[in-house]
């Protein structure tokens, strides 16, 4: 059994070098798949190292070590709400720009390429359903959490958390559907 979170976090506020860089690494793809789908685009790189960052600097201000993920989850969020209110004093491409995808069924593709494919309009069906619900989504069915991690997180209640997963996932099913992606494959993927 190696070093909990706590651990290293105490280590890193003893002074240690590089007790920061190892819970980093621990948490670095974690956080960057949850910014990625989270949020979209480019900026999820950038902001994974963001989040690393302000937790680093306000480490010393973390009151339960124990609970270092969701700290780390809440950071995460923040740093892509911020990001959204960005985008929004830009001009964005509307879903109805992106277009439909091409028929699946033509070409006879293999199988591979149809898997990253339809992940592909995953990620942009995810981008197509509310914030909040998006969020929810991504944190239950991506990241694994639990209900009672994502309302800690979210500072809601469970059932708040309950109701924002079953709207996401329904609305993203619409979204999908409208685009002629099946449910089987959907499931598949989910």
């Amino acid at each position: 059994m190696g070093m909990s979170d706590a651990d290293l976090i105490a280590r890193c506020l003893g002074g240690e070098e590089g007790a920061f860089d190892l819970l980093a690494g621990r948490w670095q793809r974690r956080l960057y798949n949850f910014i990625l789908r989270y949020i979209g685009g480019e900026e999820a790189q950038d902001l994974c190292q963001q989040t690393l960052l302000r937790a680093y600097q306000g480490l010393g201000r973390l009151r339960e070590p124990e609970h270092f993920s969701t700290w780390l989850y809440q950071i995460a969020v923040n740093a892509c709400r911020d990001e959204f209110s960005r985008r929004q004093q830009r001009p964005t491409v509307s879903m109805e720009e992106v277009g439909e995808p091409a028929d699946p069924a033509q070409g006879g593709a293999e199988l591979g390429a149809l898997r990253r494919d339809l992940r592909d309009w995953l990620e942009r069906g995810l981008q197509a359903i509310p914030e909040e619900q998006r969020l929810v989504v991504v944190m239950k069915e991506y990241q694994q959490l639990k209900f009672t991690e994502i309302a800690d997180i979210l500072k809601v209640p469970v059932n708040t958390v309950k109701s924002r997963l079953y709207y996401g996932l329904n609305n993203l099913r619409k979204v999908l559907a409208s685009w002629q992606i099946s449910q089987e494959a959907i499931d598949h993927e989910l």
